[in-house]
């Protein structure tokens, strides 16, 4: 775990050694946000990875929603996404369930050009599956918007297992 004086001390590389992979295969947030250094917080950072990705174009934000996978798929992910995955049971699915969970994953994607994300810490199977179903109703618009809330979710949770938010001294 780093603190956040070892994270304003990092020189760019260590930085993104330390935070590139927070918002997943998206490094490029972690470039921009190293110049707005030094950050009085861990949640400081995050507010400005966020506004990083706020003030990109529509076509950034969708490249960055597209860089995480289909939840449930086996396919290969960052290890950070296995092991969010792995917690929420996702990694163990029943062959029924697996089938429905691909079959969810198609039905969104079909739909919205873009996989469904969804800050899987702390949720069931179940659950999952029910905000899949859920979500689906939305428009575009709204759910490219909570898929971005979702991420920002992500990107605070994976922050706060590295970084400790000890006072900066």
């Amino acid at each position: 775990m780093y603190t956040i004086k070892q994270i304003n001390e990092a020189d760019r590389q260590q930085f993104l050694e330390m935070t590139g992979g927070i918002f997943e295969h998206s490094a490029w947030i972690a470039e921009e946000a190293f110049k707005q250094k030094p950050f009085a917080s861990l949640y400081h950072l995050h507010h400005e990875m966020v506004k990083v990705v706020e003030n990109t174009s529509i076509e950034q934000k969708s490249a960055l929603i597209k860089a995480h996978p289909n939840l449930g798929e086996r396919a290969a992910m960052t290890h950070e996404s296995t092991s969010e995955q792995k917690g929420a049971g996702l990694q163990n699915l029943s062959p029924e369930e697996y089938k429905q969970i691909i079959f969810l994953n198609q039905q969104y994607m079909e739909k919205f050009g873009f996989p469904f994300i969804l800050a899987v810490r702390g949720k069931t199977k179940q659950q999952i599956m029910e905000a899949m179903e859920g979500r689906i109703q939305h428009s575009k618009e709204t759910e490219f918007e909570t898929a971005l809330s979702e991420i920002y979710k992500i990107a605070l949770l994976r922050l706060e297992e590295k970084i400790t938010n000890l006072p900066v001294m």
